[in-house]
């Protein structure tokens, strides 16, 4: 087994010193706060926000901004 040096040689950084890292640095994701209701809320938006993001960016152009003024243009406030 390789001895355990306390400075690493970022020239040879190997996998065996990122896990060094992620066993002496890392947080587990209990240490942090994140519980099992939070995991399913991030994972809900991560799944959902793209979707939504897609869908109103089509309405979001000049020309579907404009069509939906034109559905009904007496219903502006000054026409009424």
């Amino acid at each position: 087994m390789k001895e355990l040096k306390f400075f690493v040689n970022y020239v040879d950084i190997n996998f065996y010193s990122i896990m060094i890292m992620i066993n002496y640095f890392a947080l587990t994701v209990t240490e942090m706060g994140i519980g099992k209701i939070e995991l399913a809320v991030i994972g809900a938006v991560i799944l959902i926000f793209p979707i939504l993001f897609v869908y109103a960016s089509k309405n979001l152009d000049a020309k579907g901004v404009f069509e939906w003024m034109m559905e009904k243009p007496n219903d502006w406030i000054g026409k009424k």
